[in-house]
């Protein structure tokens, strides 16, 4: 069965969907020097506006932008809903554990109250506010306020593979359609990253940039944190034509790998992310010399880029035209892989591809687009690469009536 995207919905740090796509043809970049906890220096981020961003406001905002594009009302409830986050609900955690009592006794008390008696309410002076919410602050989070917002009473997933997440999503709806478990899936990633811990994490593993965001570059320094999210309306193609809805391209296959090699670096062999691909461009039945345009992870670290472009170059060849979009919304971490997705129905859609943006002077020797160019673009892979070594590719197309 055929799967067709019918609607977008995306929020980044550069705007809404078309601004975004705007901007990024312009070249521009939304990260910039932010110190939003007084205790942690000032570093590049992406974030959307002046205060950081929730996870349900970003939730709720894409899902509404991609039923519009899509055309659709609510209720939906045989809707598929497939949204992913890998740090979902953090931000708020980390929030609630700066109201613990500092004495461990306290702790303990307040505890071994709220385990005899789960409806026990605590209140605004407790050390624990907002502990009676704890509910919406699982992982599924993202997943559940989509589901309520269409009404949906499909099934409802919400992965989780770290930096893959966003292609992982859109992978698990196109399953639920192809396989005639929904004839319609809402699928995507959404992402609100900057926090004390995440920050203070990974300026620990010496991953973060220090100025900017320069994917590919000779002079890369790491990547830029950013807040986004994005979802994509996927339907079968035989309820998109009778309907009559617009489509963006049709999704065609994808491929899901782990390395099982180390907790954060990824495998040098790159063997399990080559048959990511290999497997991903099986499945969608068209051969490496059909890409016509590649939007890499590209999050500009040595060891990331290093490996994916050594990968590509083995995959495909070196006339295919390749860039990453983290260089102008940052990186967004589990919604990331969303957001190419996003990004290269666009450029199917009108026929150009996104700049690198940062890329100024290239370290590896492929066909980098750093400038907007017209293309004829048929056959497109997104790739995404998250630490623990998973893997994901996906591979989408132009179809006649887009």
């Amino acid at each position: 069965m055929e799967v067709v995207v019918t609607g977008i919905g995306l929020i980044s740090a550069l705007g809404n969907l078309e601004t975004s796509w705007r901007r990024l043809l312009n070249g521009e970049s939304s990260i910039q020097q932010h110190q939003p906890f007084p205790d942690l220096p000032p570093r590049p981020l992406a974030p959307i506006g002046l205060n950081l961003a929730s996870l349900e406001q970003l939730t709720q905002v894409v899902v509404r932008d991609a039923l519009e594009d899509a055309e659709l009302e609510v209720p939906l409830s045989e809707c598929g809903i497939v949204i992913g986050s890998s740090r979902s609900c953090q931000a708020s955690w980390e929030q609630l554990a700066k109201g613990l009592g500092t004495r461990k006794e306290e702790r303990g008390a307040i505890f071994t109250k709220f385990s005899a008696s789960p409806s026990f309410p605590p209140s605004a002076s407790s050390p624990l506010p907002g502990l009676q919410y704890w509910l919406d602050m699982l992982p599924h989070r993202a997943a559940m306020v989509a589901a309520r917002q269409v009404g949906s009473t499909g099934p409802v997933l919400a992965p989780m593979a770290a930096c893959a997440t966003g292609i992982w999503a859109i992978a698990q709806g196109y399953e639920l359609i192809h396989t005639g478990h929904c004839q319609r899936v809402i699928a995507g990633a959404v992402e609100t990253p900057i926090t004390p811990l995440t920050l203070a994490g990974f300026d620990k593993m010496g991953a973060l940039a220090r100025t900017g965001s320069y994917p590919f570059d000779r002079y890369r320094e790491g990547f830029v944190l950013g807040e986004g999210g994005a979802v994509l309306v996927l339907e079968s193609a035989q309820l998109a034509k009778q309907r009559m809805a617009p489509v963006y391209g049709q999704v065609l296959g994808f491929g899901l790998t782990s390395d099982a090699y180390h907790i954060s670096a990824p495998n040098p062999n790159a063997h399990s992310a080559i048959v990511a691909v290999k497997q991903c461009l099986d499945r969608s039945h068209i051969f490496p010399s059909e890409i016509n345009y590649i939007h890499a992870h590209g999050t500009g670290t040595q060891l990331n880029d290093q490996n994916e472009a050594r990968l590509i170059q083995s995959l495909v060849e070196r006339n295919v035209p390749v860039s990453s979009t983290k260089g102008a919304t940052g990186h967004t971490l589990g919604a990331s892989g969303a957001l190419g997705a996003a990004f290269c129905l666009m450029a199917l859609k009108h026929q150009l591809l996104p700049p690198c943006v940062g890329l100024k002077e290239p370290a590896f020797e492929l066909d980098f687009a750093t400038e907007p160019r017209s293309d004829k673009l048929r056959s497109v892979l997104c790739l995404s690469f998250g630490f623990g070594g998973q893997n994901a590719a996906l591979a989408l197309a132009r179809i006649s009536n887009t």
